[in-house]
C-alpha cells in the first residue's frame, strides 16, 4: 500500500469544480450583499445550513447563538476540522460592485451602522460550502469525518463562545483544525508559516474624566478632549520607543469620542485601543504602557477621577503547528504549483481566533492566507518583493471599504486549498503490485 501524491489524491475530490462554479460565485455574491454583525448572522446562518442539508451532512444550528457545525462521516479515518468565520463589520462599503452591501444593522451600543463583508468572511463561507459539497459528491476519494465549523463573530472571540457552549462534547473530535483567510495578495498565491503566523490582539475601552464646562471658559473646566489628545498622541511613542525593532507591536486608537456641542466641554471622553503582539513579554510591556500612559496625562491634566479601563476582548497568538504545517504547505505546493506557495518572514500583524478549536483540542492546527486581489493590481510587481516590501499603497487591504475580492479566480483557489490541505488526512491509500 502507498500513499499518492496529493495532486493525484485530490483530483477525484476536485471533479465538477468547474460545474459548480456559477452557483457559487452567485452564492458569493448574495452573502457579500447580505452582511451580518457578529452574534447576528441569523439569515447566513440559514444559508449555510440549507445548503449543508441539502449536500447530506448532519447540520446543528445555534452552536453560541449563530453558529452551524456539518458532520460528515466516510468510514473510519481521522477527523478533521475545516473552519470558516461568517460575521461582517460596521463599514459603509464603497467598492462600487452591483452586488455590493447597502445593509445596515444595530451595534452593541445600539447605534444604526452601516455593515459590509469588508474582511472577505463572505468569501471564507463560500470557499468552504464549496469544499464540503465536492466532499459529500466524492465520498469515494476520502476516509474519515470531516467537522465543518461555521463560526459566529470572529472579530470579537467567536470561537471562544463555541467551545463555551460545548463544542468538544457535541462534536467529533478533530485530530486536525486547518481554517484560512482570503488576503489583497494577488489571486493565485498563498502564505503561511510555522509557528506563530498572526498576532495577539487586545482591546481596551479607555474612559478619561474632566469636569465640564462652556467653551468660552476652559479654565473653569478640566478638558477630557485635550487630555484624550495627549493620550493619543503619546501612545504613538510606545512602540516606537519601548519596542525594540527586531520586535512586533502595534498600538492602535481606532475611536475618540467626546462631547456634544463646539461650545461645550463636556465631562468625559472614551478611546477604544488595540494592542497587537507576538509574544507575552511585547503583550506585557505594551499594555503595561499604555496604562501608565493613560494614568500620567490624567494626572498631567488635572483629572478630578482616576481613569477606568474595561476590555472589549482579546484573542491569543495563532500558532501553526510546524509538523502539521510541512505537511500543508508540501500538500499546498504539490497541487497549486511550485512558486504559488510563501513561507512568511514574520507573523502578520492581524488577529484571529481560530486557534482557540486547536488549543481546546489539544491537537495540531494550521492556518494559511490565500490571494483574493486583482493580479491587475499587482501589474509589474514582483511577487517575492511582496514578503519584503508589503502591499502597494494603491491596493485596498482587508478591512477597507473598497476591499472587494475577485470571485471568479478566488473561490476556486479556497475551495481547491482546504481540499488539498485536508487530503493528507483524508485520502485513502492505493493499492500497489510490485514485480
Amino acid at each position: 500500500m502507498t500513499t499518492p501524491t496529493t495532486a493525484a489524491s485530490l483530483a477525484p475530490l476536485l471533479s465538477g469544480l468547474d460545474a459548480r462554479l456559477p452557483a457559487l460565485t452567485a452564492l458569493y455574491e448574495d452573502l457579500h450583499a447580505h452582511p451580518e454583525l457578529s452574534f447576528q448572522e441569523f439569515r447566513t446562518a440559514g444559508v449555510v445550513a440549507g445548503e449543508l442539508r441539502a449536500q447530506g451532512w448532519e447540520v446543528t444550528e445555534g452552536v453560541a447563538g449563530t453558529g452551524v457545525v456539518g458532520v460528515l462521516t466516510n468510514g473510519p479515518g481521522p477527523v478533521v476540522l475545516l473552519r470558516a468565520d461568517m460575521d461582517a463589520l460596521p463599514v459603509q462599503e464603497e467598492t462600487g460592485l452591483p452586488y455590493a452591501s447597502t445593509a445596515t444593522g444595530t451595534d452593541p451600543d445600539g447605534n444604526e451602522v452601516p455593515v459590509m463583508h469588508a474582511c472577505g468572511h463572505d468569501m471564507h463561507v463560500t470557499c468552504l460550502l464549496g469544499a464540503t459539497g465536492l466532499l459529500a459528491a466524492h465520498r469515494a476519494g476520502w476516509h474519515g469525518t470531516v467537522v465543518a465549523v461555521f463560526q459566529p463573530a470572529e472579530e470579537v472571540g467567536g470561537a471562544p463562545a463555541m467551545i463555551e457552549d460545548g463544542f468538544l462534547d457535541r462534536f467529533p473530535r478533530a485530530e486536525v483544525c486547518l481554517g484560512q483567510h482570503v488576503a489583497p495578495a494577488p489571486v493565485g498565491f498563498l502564505g503561511t508559516r510555522p509557528g506563530p503566523v498572526m498576532a495577539a490582539s487586545d482591546s481596551l475601552r479607555v474612559t478619561l474624566f474632566g469636569r465640564g464646562g462652556h467653551g468660552s471658559s476652559p479654565e473653569t473646566a478640566v478638558d477630557p478632549v485635550v487630555m484624550a489628545a495627549a493620550v493619543v498622541m503619546r501612545l504613538q511613542t510606545v512602540v516606537s520607543r519601548e519596542i525594540g525593532a527586531s520586535q512586533t507591536g502595534v498600538v492602535t486608537v481606532g475611536s475618540l469620542h467626546a462631547g456634544t456641542k463646539e461650545n461645550i466641554i463636556p465631562d468625559t471622553a472614551e478611546l477604544r485601543i488595540n494592542i497587537r503582539s507576538t509574544t507575552p513579554a511585547v503583550r506585557d510591556r505594551i499594555l503595561a504602557a499604555v496604562t501608565r500612559i493613560v494614568r500620567a496625562e490624567a494626572a498631567a491634566s488635572g483629572a478630578p477621577k482616576e481613569p477606568e479601563f474595561a476590555p472589549i476582548n482579546s484573542f491569543p497568538v495563532t500558532v501553526n503547528d510546524p509538523a502539521a504545517t510541512a505537511v500543508v504547505q508540501r500538500a499546498l505546493t504539490e497541487v497549486l504549483g511550485e512558486g504559488r506557495v510563501f513561507t512568511l518572514p514574520q507573523a502578520i500583524t492581524g488577529s484571529e481566533d481560530f486557534g482557540v478549536f486547536g488549543t481546546a483540542l489539544g491537537v495540531p492546527s494550521v492556518f494559511w492566507h490565500f490571494g483574493g486581489a486583482d493580479p491587475a493590481l499587482y501589474e509589474g510587481v514582483d511577487p517575492d518583493s511582496l514578503l519584503e516590501n508589503g502591499l502597494p499603497d494603491t491596493v485596498p487591504a482587508n478591512h477597507s471599504p473598497h476591499f472587494a475580492p475577485v470571485p471568479g479566480p478566488t473561490i476556486p483557489l479556497g475551495v481547491t486549498a482546504l481540499l488539498a490541505a485536508a487530503a493528507p488526512w483524508l485520502t485513502k491509500p492505493t493499492d500497489t503490485t510490485e514485480s
